[in-house]
């Protein structure tokens, strides 16, 4: 038997409580979007200032996403002379790696160190392969900045370029490298810029007008970022020996100022300012994506606010002329020690130069404290270089 509906417009509403519901959630949806809409075109107009709070609010500090791990990353200084490159260096097609540092970080951040290694060095370079799929075959021996040079050309990228150079690097030292830096002579200027520019001691003055346009007199300067570049390039330096050892002793002695720098400003210490700095810096050098992240690269930085100028090393990969060849660069014995110090996590300093055995006997009250000896040869750090500008310019 059919029941007997009324008209629909007599239905009862209280009979379908679950569609009531539905259509006053939709009304309220609909008024919201149209609401956040307008306040998002608001927001985003020229009207208001947009509000910052990061940093200022009692954040929680940044996080290091690799605590407890030691870190190592290749720092590579490139040849580019594309773009604003091609301005201060000039024209060339090629891309070469100038400059190369193998930067480790120590699982307590507490110490890091910086093993520069020779352009001219001869290692072996392994097969790479590139992005476009092309395979580089193994070479058994060749220049060190040849693996930059063929991941470039064959790859015709800079991911290709720097794959090439860590595969070599790992090949010669059995260590990992985590992350890579490439700097190249514009990011190098914005980088030292950033921090307002640098203060370095020249014992004497310094030229070399011809390819860098250095041009530098005797005493404390202040280097602006393309005073810095020039200092950094330079090799034809009037009164050296225009080998590119010489010029990593000026550079490892630059970036030792330039550390001093940063950290006499306590960047490290000061959240806000450090998202600022990391931020500049980032922006002007090619990284891995994973240190490309700010959050990460200020999480890094921000646990090593506290490191020590003395634990801040600088150094070349133990080695001397070749026998066969004096323009080229032999690794001795000695750089097995000090890639395995690196692979342990132990300070390179024990291998370099291994500490004395402890004194017999107690010190006495009147005992004068021990001065801090100085590094062994061929060994900078921030510390040193500080005292050295005190004992030369009296800064």
């Amino acid at each position: 038997m059919l029941r007997a509906h009324g008209p629909r417009h007599g239905r009862d509403h209280r009979a379908h409580p679950f569609w009531r519901a539905v259509g006053v959630l939709s009304v309220a949806l609909l008024t919201f979007g149209f609401s956040a809409v307008s306040a998002f075109q608001y927001l985003t107009s020229s009207k208001i200032d947009p509000v910052r709070f990061k940093g200022l609010a009692g954040d929680p500090p940044p996080v290091d996403p690799a605590a407890g791990d030691s870190l190592n990353i290749l720092l590579i200084g490139s040849d580019d002379r594309s773009g604003e490159n091609e301005t201060i260096g000039g024209a060339d097609p090629g891309m070469r790696s100038d400059t190369t540092i193998v930067m480790h970080v120590s699982s307590d951040r507490n110490r890091i160190e910086m093993v520069s290694i020779p352009r001219d060095s001869l290692v072996k370079v392994p097969e790479c392969r590139t992005t476009n799929g092309k395979t580089i075959p193994a070479v058994r021996e060749a220049m060190f900045n040849s693996a930059f040079a063929k991941g470039w050309d064959t790859g015709g990228d800079m991911d290709s370029a720097a794959a090439c150079a860590v595969a070599t690097v790992q090949a010669n030292t059995n260590l990992r490298i985590d992350h890579v830096v490439i700097v190249d002579f514009a990011g190098f200027q914005k980088m030292v810029d950033a921090v307002g520019g640098v203060d370095l001691c020249l014992e004497k003055a310094m030229k070399d007008a011809r390819y860098t346009g250095l041009d530098l007199p005797a005493g404390m300067q202040r280097l602006d970022g393309v005073q810095a570049l020039q200092y950094a390039r330079a090799r034809h330096v009037t009164g050296t020996d225009g080998s590119d050892t010489s010029r990593i002793g000026r550079q490892q002695q630059l970036l030792g100022a330039l550390a001093a720098e940063v950290l006499s400003k306590n960047v490290f210490t000061d959240t806000l300012a450090l998202t600022r700095f990391v931020g500049a810096v980032t922006d002007s050098l090619h990284m891995d994506p994973d240190l490309k992240d700010t959050r990460n690269a200020v999480g890094i930085a921000y646990s090593m606010r506290g490191i020590d100028t003395s634990k801040i090393v600088f150094t070349t990969v133990p080695s001397g002329p070749d026998s066969r060849n004096p323009n080229r660069i032999r690794w001795s014995s000695q750089a097995d020690d000090v890639w395995a110090a690196l692979a342990t996590d132990r300070p390179i300093l024990d291998v370099l130069d291994p500490p004395a055995p402890e004194p017999s006997g107690s010190p006495t009250v009147d005992s004068p404290p021990t001065a801090e000896p100085d590094p062994p040869t061929g060994v900078t750090t921030v510390d040193h270089v500080q005292q050295s500008a005190n004992q030369v310019c009296g800064a």
